[in-house]
């Protein structure tokens, strides 16, 4: 495995590094603060082709791979992770399902808008009662003539209430132990996106619960095969933990490089801080984490676009990368000090942002439990 990017991975990344400190950060605090969802921002990021780096030119796409759009999200991250999840969670979990599972005319519909940035799209699995134990659905799905009609609740879905949401796909039990995908428009009458949650980070990003109250789709509305909905949504999230183990490689070394730049410049006792070998010793064991997450997530990744097996790699690269994230956190804000434990900082935003790293897609438990069985256990 070759660790050297391309000429082309080396553009983008400079690309998206560029926009994210001029145009991003410009605004991140703001955003954060008012707990606004920046439109402005996603519109750029779409003219800019961030979220059809995966996808073919057929559909609006860039051309690129997976792997692309985990350096985007990299960048992304080091300085605000709302921005940085709407675009994963608008690919790898929004769009990609619908690009690796649909039909040519579900393709044809649905994917130049949320390719080029133009709508975003949300996938409505997590429930009151099921989430890791997904075998505890219990959104119905009930054929009724040509139409699938839907009843069930959702939680905790990203990109599914803001202006520019077009479509959600939902699993629902469409049989006895048989779990589908189904597309539903955002606009389907008895379709509710809840108020959004109050919660402790990622203030930036959209996240609502859902109500399906007897929505009514087209059957030809199915993502995929009936009854494949469970192993298609396992590989959605496989692919999900390396983009947003990316994500996290980003905010570890973007706490370093916070780190680094206040230590240089704050002055304590006649000295920057940065000559204190605690904080120089602690800064380093940062940069080691931030260089083991981007590790485990190239690997992954590279394993990824290869068409080879990687579902071990990813859970590996979601666990080092997100427990990565969360310590540099800390231990930015530590270096900080009270600085560090204000809101406008841009440590204190990764301190409270990088908890659900550890949650979403996937727990550090559930990450554990995968690894221990591809050992056998």
């Amino acid at each position: 495995m070759s660790l050297d990017l391309t000429d082309e991975q080396q553009e983008l990344i400079a690309t998206v590094r560029d926009f994210a400190q001029n145009v991003v950060a410009a605004v991140s605090s703001q955003h954060d603060r008012e707990h606004s969802f920046p439109y402005e921002v996603i519109a750029q990021m779409g003219e800019l082709g961030l979220f059809g780096l995966p996808f073919p030119e057929d559909y609006e796409g860039m051309g690129g791979d997976f792997f692309a759009l985990c350096l985007a999200l990299e960048e992304l991250a080091k300085v605000d992770q709302s921005v940085a999840i709407t675009l994963e969670a608008g690919v790898s979990l929004g769009a990609m399902p619908i690009y690796r599972f649909g039909t040519e005319e579900q393709k044809q519909r649905w994917l130049p808008d949320l390719v080029a940035g133009r709508k975003l799209a949300g996938f409505g699995l997590t429930e009151p009662g099921a989430g890791s134990d997904a075998g505890g659905t219990r959104t119905t799905a009930r054929a009724d003539g040509d139409h699938w009609v839907i009843n069930g609740n959702k939680e905790f879905i990203t990109n599914s209430g803001t202006d520019i949401t077009s479509v959600v796909t939902v699993t629902a039990v469409t049989g006895d132990h048989e779990i589908s995908t189904i597309i539903v428009p955002t606009d389907t009458p008895g379709f509710t996106a809840e108020p959004a949650y109050d919660k402790v980070g990622w203030n930036a990003s959209d996240t609502h619960p859902l109500t399906l109250n007897d929505v009514r789709v087209p059957q030809e509305n199915l993502l995929g095969q009936r009854g494949r909905g469970f192993a298609n949504f396992l590989h959605t999230l496989d692919e999900g933990r390396v983009a947003i183990a990316a994500l996290s490689a980003g905010v570890a070394q973007g706490c370093v490089d916070e780190a680094v730049r206040y230590a240089n410049t704050r002055i304590t006792f006649g000295s920057p801080i940065s000559r204190n070998q605690a904080i120089s010793f602690k800064i380093a064991r940062m940069q080691a984490r931030a260089h083991t997450a981007r590790l485990a997530y190239y690997d992954a990744a590279q394993k990824l676009v290869a068409g080879r097996p990687f579902k071990t790699e990813a859970s590996i690269a979601k666990l080092v990368a997100s427990e990565a994230a969360m310590d540099n956190a800390r231990d930015a804000t530590q270096v900080f000090g009270g600085y560090g434990f204000m809101n406008e900082s841009l440590v204190a935003r990764h301190y409270r942002d990088s908890k659900i790293l550890e949650i979403g897609e996937g727990t550090t438990e559930v990450q554990l439990m995968l690894i221990a069985r591809s050992l056998g256990m």
